[in-house]
């Protein structure tokens, strides 16, 4: 894993920025370092096979539970992302050309792992004139060839300068989770989210549900960045209008003293609130836990949230 004390090495366009404190963790924050036999032969996996992880990049929590079950985020398309917004750990810069053999060796990852259900996540790639969605889609092809009973997630970004062709192409692939993240309320977007937009991504959900209904679609935000309830409550009324099945609410890290500050740490009881008031708006799966992250307990959810579409329309 990269060393997160020198963040200028690594994070070059945030070296500017004035240092912000990072507070002492709350005891409901804390986690064991990796260690089981379990997490090293997860990761041995994953460097035979030259893949990057979410994990590893976005210095996530979960990583040492989740590697020690077998399971982890794949983070396709490299590990520099075209954009660098001040609450993410992954690099930004001039990513290199796409690896066409990449698809294939999360295939073999996939199977070799075992995995019931994969998480497919990537960086942002502006450069790219379809923004990666056929790289999406070819990823999601190889797992299905080698792994036909594995349920499939991606985690994508907003495709934002690409037309609407690009989504189509992802969609057409059928993955059995569609997932992109909003990350904080609309307010928020100009320091934390500063080269995304807020209606878009909500545009980007909406129209999965209108190429392709059996897809589930999934997004998730951070708290603890200086967002208010009242704030959260109206995103949870955003992703329903716009017909989001699953929503994970999880509390934000700060990765360095160079990235957004962390405003306060929500209480466990506060996030058992937002999950109620989400359920009562009609999501069908909820996530909302300090350590909750997109991808955490994602196969477990996935068989909850495919449970809960069979309950809804037997009482239909």
């Amino acid at each position: 894993m990269r060393d997160l004390k020198i963040p200028d090495q690594r994070h070059p366009e945030k070296a500017h920025r004035p240092d912000q404190d990072q507070p002492k963790k709350p005891s409901w924050i804390r986690v064991k370092a990796p260690t089981s036999q379990g997490y090293k032969e997860t990761r041995d996996i994953l460097r035979d096979n030259k893949l990057v992880t979410v994990c590893e990049e976005a210095g996530c929590p979960n990583v040492g539970e989740c590697w020690s079950a077998g399971h982890a985020t794949m983070m396709i398309m490299g590990d520099i992302c075209t954009r660098g917004c001040s609450f993410c750990n992954i690099a930004t810069g001039k990513p290199d050309t796409l690896d066409a053999f990449e698809p294939g060796r999360v295939a073999h990852a996939v199977q070799t792992l075992g995995l019931k259900h994969v998480v497919i996540t990537s960086v942002d790639r502006d450069d790219l004139e379809d923004g990666g969605a056929e790289h999406f889609a070819q990823t999601i092809r190889a797992v299905r060839h080698r792994a036909p009973e594995t349920t499939i997630e991606i985690l994508t970004p907003d495709f934002l300068k690409c037309a609407p062709s690009a989504l189509e192409t992802v969609v057409e692939a059928k993955p059995d989770v569609f997932n992109h993240n909003l990350e904080t309320v609309p307010g928020l977007y100009p320091t934390v989210r500063p080269g995304a937009r807020y209606f878009a991504s909500l545009r980007l959900l909406q129209r999965v549900k209108e190429l392709d209904p059996t897809i589930f679609t999934k997004s998730g935000i951070m708290v603890g960045l200086g967002e208010d309830a009242q704030g959260v409550r109206q995103v949870m009324d955003d992703m329903r209008a716009a017909d989001v099945d699953f929503l994970t609410i999880g509390q934000y890290l700060q990765p360095t003293p160079k990235h957004h500050r962390v405003d306060r740490f929500v209480t466990p009881e506060e996030f058992k609130g937002y999950e109620t008031a989400a359920y009562g708006k009609g999501f069908l799966m909820v996530s909302a836990t300090p350590l909750t992250r997109s991808s955490y307990h994602a196969g477990e959810d996935f068989a909850r949230l495919r449970a809960a579409r069979l309950e809804k329309l037997g009482r239909a």
